[in-house]
């Protein structure tokens, strides 16, 4: 009855399934509660008719953000409010008096894009920016690094609007005793709120001034402080950081911020974590805007892991760091802060400095802190690491002593591992520890432990959180931070806002223990299937893989980098790579997603998975859903009836081998009228694409017709993928032009050979196994001789890195092809280093492909682009949105096109018409071609070929632009082919 009166009420998406459910089952905490439904409102309106639907029903509610809370905030069993992807409107600004009225959806990093112009920015701003709502920050009181110079989340609101779960709705914020008397005359519910709020507070007021400590990052407990008459009776503050246990916010007016003219950074190094600590009290005297720390544990992690590597090469020498920021009105002065803190350590612990004035270089710098969770979360020896003993804060004055006991606490208990960083300035330390929370001992080692760890920071006047909240892992704890009669008040408090306690019941007051509800406990036995693919980075286990995304929502974000387009395009959290990763997780628990590999809400969820592979190298841990896709597609579909696309575009290599016997006629039919929607609908193709059309002459026919050529640099084998075989065989012509100029002999395999991209792509590994296999045979030879081989087209190449290893895992030879792979640019960089292509002028975009930013890299193709002397710009445009098949298929054109119009396409329309469209992938030229057809997108061997006096010379007669057409009829017939496969009888 509650969804169906909600669906009736409520004006959004009212999601009760078991794969929405499951998707919502965790934050970024160690916990794991499954909510009864999750609400996606339109409006605050909309939210607020959930909150009273809610209470006719007698259920509790709590409100979630970007969902990546550290303490459990964002779990329970209730209704979850998801304000992420419709509340998430800018209501007003006042430039003048640096405000904005903003609704709790809206992300950080959006409403800061959207202030740019007028000079003005939100101050905190959490490692989590690019998915972090400004409701979430409320929620949790968030700082980040910037809090330095502009205080917690609870210094820059001014006011909220909320809403209590019995119905009273208002405005909130700083009390004037005038405003008060005004409040205290009526007679109604806000004036009884109020006069039971100053009746606590003249209860409790000296044991709160007694207890609350005096330290900038004390982020545990309601905030009763913010009630005393000497802060102004501000009821907006003491509602930052209750966690959605007291009310809902529906809007907020929050304080802005000046943006910093010049920043100046300077990185200290030291000889331990301590001595860095202890440096802390001499340089808070010069005002720093930002000043964090780090160990060489961080350090060595991220070299491990590939994270931040050119930041890490600029490190002083040490094992431990301070980065340490000044903002000025100008460079100069922002420069002569951080020479004046430089002359006042002089003959301190410091052992050696670098100061940065690049902007470029600091953000190098600041990726090597932000990368800290992301290098901790997976430790080489095997162990995992978890939250829980995260976010610490201390007096800054006394961070040296305290880290120092700190990481003897750790020995004491095994956990020596562990990193250390965070916002030293204001004291506060982070560390994910590897704590056994799959054992009935790890579970109470890690239990003594943290209560050790809450008795130590107590005892240097500290807070237990001092960033992340209290949520469930740390409420059973506040007690020892503050006392039972404060306790007292926290109840009083939540008696006030929610008597029925049904706002985000167990956090804060009356807390559920830290070791109930975990994710994993001691009872976690996931189903362990067997894979085709081997996983070696996660103990070659699938439960594994599915269980390493640690929940921060970089994959939500929409600034930069590829990952997540469709949860881009769709705003789901269901589309998100976490997303997706928590549903894969409750697929192998088994008690919500109860049918395994054959579930639909698992399909549903992948099935707008581009398998771009931007996860692999953007999220933080290395999730790589495209690997994760191809399994569940492997297994949902075995011995079951695929969609038509996966026989059509999934035997593509098939396809193309049978039109080379016809391309003229099969590309006549596939464009004749009536012929053509019929063929698309038969291929599950949508119809509004076209296809791309069959050269007349492939590219290995041509080559070989040709003379050999003997270089002498050696012999390279040019790979002849599918799609520049079949389709573009010019830039394999090109790409021999190129590899003869720079003295190269060029060897191209005689025999049919297949990379299995398009298997792999749609989950049908046993053929792309079979294929692999066959392809390594012909290559045999020249991998036992160690002959690189050239891979035009990236997604191919990535094939070759990444996962034919995991396919064939084991085989010699698949290492061989893996480490022998390269890209046009990387082999001229390693083997002719010296080639020089003629100097041609202009201007040039390039749209890198997914999987060449996830697996390959462009450096060396963008260094020899620069060598023609065209001034390429490399485009941050995600995703191009066709992705292989995916695209193509019936019911992905939306989205499709949706990835494309993000960023990708306005710049291509942006450029002028002289200036260059590089695209190295066929679907990202394919895709650019289809949206802009009076764009001819150029491969990167193509525009060097140029310099040379080539000049393409397209055999089918119809130019190298118009790349698309049908290919219909050859689709049926493959199809057909496929069809007798899956029946058993044929065989690729």
């Amino acid at each position: 009855m509650l969804r169906e009166e909600l669906e009736r009420r409520v004006d959004g998406e009212v999601r009760f399934d078991t794969g929405s459910r499951g998707a919502y089952s965790t934050d970024a905490s160690n916990f794991r509660q499954i909510p009864i439904g999750v609400v996606v409102p339109h409006t605050p309106e909309a939210a607020a008719e959930a909150v009273a639907t809610c209470r006719r029903h007698d259920c509790s509610v709590f409100s979630r953000g970007g969902g990546t809370s550290l303490a459990g905030q964002c779990t329970n069993t209730g209704v979850v409010i998801d304000w992420s992807k419709f509340c998430t409107r800018v209501v007003s600004v006042d430039e003048s008096a640096g405000t904005a009225v903003v609704e709790p959806g809206i992300k950080l990093d959006d409403l800061n894009d959207a202030l740019k112009e007028s000079g003005w920015m939100v101050g905190p701003r959490p490692s989590t920016h690019v998915s972090c709502t400004i409701g979430g920050m409320i929620g949790n009181n968030s700082c980040g690094a910037t809090a330095q110079a502009y205080g917690k989340m609870v210094d820059s609101v001014r006011r909220l609007e909320v809403l209590t779960y019995n119905g009273l709705r208002l405005w909130v914020g700083p009390t004037s005793d005038e405003q008060l008397a005004e409040i205290l005359a009526g007679d109604d519910d806000r004036a009884d709120l109020y006069r039971r709020l100053i009746g606590l507070r003249d209860r409790y007021a000296d044991e709160i001034r007694l207890r609350y400590p005096d330290i900038p990052r004390r982020v545990s407990g309601y905030n009763l402080d913010n009630l005393l008459p000497e802060k102004g009776l501000d009821a907006a503050r003491l509602l930052v950081g209750s966690e959605s246990t007291l009310v809902t916010v529906l809007r907020a007016e929050i304080a802005l911020v000046r943006r910093p003219t010049a920043q100046v950074l300077t990185v200290l190094g030291f000889s331990d974590i301590q001595a860095a600590g202890a440096a802390v009290p001499q340089i808070l005297p010069h005002q720093p805007a930002a000043l964090e720390g780090f160990d060489s544990r961080l350090v060595s992690l991220e070299h491990v892991k590939h994270l931040a590597e050119g930041a890490l090469d600029e490190l002083p020498s040490g094992d431990a760091w301070l980065i340490v920021q000044f903002n000025g009105d100008d460079p100069e002065q922002a420069d002569e802060r951080a020479r004046a803190m430089l002359d006042d350590l002089t003959g301190g612990d410091s052992q050696d400095t670098l100061v940065i004035d690049d902007a470029d270089q600091q953000e190098r710098m600041w990726s090597a802190r932000e990368a800290g969770l992301g290098a901790t979360a997976h430790q080489p020896d095997g162990k995992d690491t978890h939250a829980g003993w995260e976010d610490a804060a201390v007096p800054p004055e006394r961070l040296g002593d305290y880290l120092a006991e700190f990481q003897q606490l750790l020995e004491r208990y095994d956990y020596g591992s562990a990193s250390l960083y965070g916002h030293f300035g204001q004291g506060c330390v982070h560390t994910r520890i590897p704590f056994d929370l799959t054992s009935a001992a790890g579970i109470a080692t890690y239990r003594s432990f943290i209560e050790a760890a809450a008795q130590l920071v107590t005892g240097y006047g500290g807070s237990l959180s001092g960033e992340h909240g209290d949520g469930q892992q740390r409420g059973e704890l506040l007690p020892i931070m503050f006392g039972e009669k404060i306790i007292e008040a926290f109840g009083e408090l939540k008696s006030i806002f929610d008597p029925l306690n049904k706002m985000n019941p167990g956090k804060v007051v009356h807390p559920r223990p830290m070791d109930a509800d975990l994710r994993w406990g001691s009872q976690f036995r996931p189903i362990e299937p067997k894979t085709l693919f081997a996983y070696p980075d996660d103990d070659h286990r699938f439960s594994r893989a599915a269980n390493r995304c640690v929940g921060v929502g970089k994959c939500r974000g929409h600034e930069s980098g590829v990952m997540c387009p469709s949860y881009r395009a769709t705003g789901e959290e269901e589309h998100s790579t976490r997303g997706r990763a928590r549903l894969l997780f409750e697929m192998l628990q088994g008690d919500v997603i109860t049918d395994g590999w054959r579930s639909r809400e698992v399909r549903d969820a992948l099935d707008l998975c581009l398998a771009c592979k931007g996860c692999r190298s953007d999220c933080p841990v290395n999730v790589d859903m495209a690997t994760y896709k191809a399994e569940f597609m492997h297994h949902h579909y075995k011995r079951r009836l695929r969609p038509l696309a996966h026989y059509s575009m999934g035997w593509l290599p098939l396809l193309a081998r049978i039109a080379a016997a016809a391309p003229r006629p099969i590309n006549t039919l596939a464009h004749t009228p009536g012929i053509t929607t019929a063929l698309r609908a038969a291929g599950g193709i949508d119809q509004h694409r076209d296809i791309p059309r069959f050269a007349t002459q492939r590219f290995t026919d041509w080559f070989r017709r040709r003379r050999a050529h003997r270089g002498s640099r050696g012999t390279v084998v040019l790979w002849p993928d599918t799609f520049t075989n079949s389709f573009d065989p010019d830039i394999a012509k090109a790409a021999v032009a190129v590899l003869e100029d720079a003295g190269f002999e060029v060897n191209v395999p005689r025999q049919a050979v297949c990379c299995g991209l398009t298997w792999i792509s749609t989950g049908q590994l046993e053929v792309a196994q079979r294929v692999l296999r066959r392809t390594l045979g012909v290559l045999r030879p020249a991998l036992r001789a160690g002959t690189p081989v050239v891979v035009l087209e990236p997604s191919c190449a990535a094939v070759f890195r990444s996962d034919l290893p995991e396919l064939l895992h084991g085989d010699e030879d698949a290492q061989r092809l893996a480490q022998q792979t390269r890209t046009i640019g990387e082999l001229l960089a390693e083997r002719a280093p010296d080639w020089r292509p003629q100097y041609r002028d202009g201007k040039a975009i390039m749209q890198p492909h997914c999987h060449q930013h996830a697996i390959l890299g462009i450096d060396k193709d963008h260094e020899f682009l620069d060598r023609t002397g065209l001034s390429t710009e490399i485009l941050d445009a995600g995703c191009c949105g066709l992705a292989g098949n995916f695209g193509f298929e019936n019911g992905h054109y939306d989205v499709s096109v949706t990835c494309a119009e993000d960023k990708l396409m306005p710049a291509v329309r942006a450029a002028d018409a002289a200036t260059t469209v590089i695209a190295d992938g066929f679907s990202c030229r394919t895709q650019i071609s289809h949206l802009a057809p009076d764009r001819n997108p150029r491969h990167t061997v193509e525009v060097l070929a140029d310099t040379l006096g080539w000049r393409t010379q397209d055999d089918s007669g119809h130019g190298a632009g118009p790349r698309l057409a049908g290919i219909g009829a050859a689709m049926v017939l493959g199809a057909t082919l496929a069809f007798r496969h899956h029946r058993g009888k044929a065989m690729p």
